[in-house]
């Protein structure tokens, strides 16, 4: 796959004028030119970017950077993980994530990921780390910058140490309130949900998780046949308005007595027309202060 310089910012983060000047200054990649004249880079060229902000921002000079064998940059790489540097440690994980997934390697990838889950916790691993991660999947899918199967590959691990997660978490017999957990049946990106699901059980609530795409009908029979006090779904997809605001209206049909908690794609939410007892959230922080503070029956 070939780059422009512009998509090279976009998943570096390095204005383009900073990489052609690290070119002309220190030779730090090599792209080829088309008959126009116009850059293009190649996934080995992308990975040696990553690698080269990840250094710099441990506060070596590009300079020095620049002029590393491949093998001495390994080993660089390999040693700013083990020690707390002065840099910040989550951009790190997040550039090395990503430079692990679009080559689809799963080794290392798990390996890191798992140590950042271990050293930092899975709540804090997930703000810093894994919904950047997921912002990031997001811009490069949308601009052709990732496959589908990398972004399947990825999110499937990302899944997998979430679902992991929950499991560890010890069942108990009667939490303080009963969630619903969804997407609806045109939604399939279910990681937000799961961390809610683990957020949700580590502070002794019950939760019925339901998954991705779940029919209107499937969730009016889960709320008829168990006592449920919040919904929350997230919607995530561009979607007509229209079409958006009739699917609200028919869950508040069976919601009407809940508490329903929404989030998901902000610009299209704000365009809707929302019952009263809708909620809608647009950070971590808004949904754990939702948890801290329950309904009353």
């Amino acid at each position: 796959m070939f780059y422009s310089i512009a998509k090279l910012e976009q998943l570096s983060g390095i204005h383009s004028h900073t990489i052609r000047m690290w070119e002309q200054r220190y030779n730090a990649l090599k792209p080829v030119r088309t008959e126009g004249n116009t850059r293009l880079y190649d996934d080995d060229d992308l990975k040696k970017l990553l690698n080269i902000v990840s250094l710099n921002q441990s506060g070596l000079k590009i300079s020095k950077i620049c002029s590393l064998s491949e093998s001495e940059f390994e080993l660089l790489l390999d040693k700013q993980l083990a020690v707390d540097a002065v840099f910040s440690k989550f951009d790190y994980y997040i550039t090395q994530l990503v430079k692990f997934g679009i080559s689809y390697n799963e080794y290392n990838f798990d390996k890191l990921l798992t140590s950042c889950i271990n050293r930092f916790g899975i709540s804090e691993c997930y703000r810093n780390v894994i919904y950047p991660l997921l912002v990031r999947l997001g811009l490069m899918w949308r601009k052709d910058d990732i496959c589908p199967a990398q972004e399947h590959f990825l999110t499937n691990i990302l899944r997998r140490k979430i679902f992991a997660s929950i499991d560890k978490l010890p069942l108990i017999k009667k939490g303080k309130e009963t969630w619903l957990l969804f997407l609806p049946e045109d939604e399939d990106h279910d990681v937000g949900l799961l961390f809610a699901h683990y957020l949700l059980r580590a502070n002794n609530r019950d939760v019925i998780f339901l998954g991705s795409k779940v029919p209107l009908k499937s969730i009016e029979r889960a709320l008829q046949e168990n006592k449920i006090d919040n919904v929350l779904l997230f919607l995530i997809n561009l979607r007509p308005k229209k079409a958006t605001q009739k699917y609200i209206d028919d869950l508040q049909k069976a919601c009407s007595t809940l508490k329903v908690n929404l989030a998901g794609n902000r610009y299209l939410i704000e365009q809707l027309s929302l019952p009263s007892n809708f909620n809608c959230f647009y950070s971590l922080e808004e949904f754990e202060q939702i948890i801290q503070n329950p309904i009353t029956s």
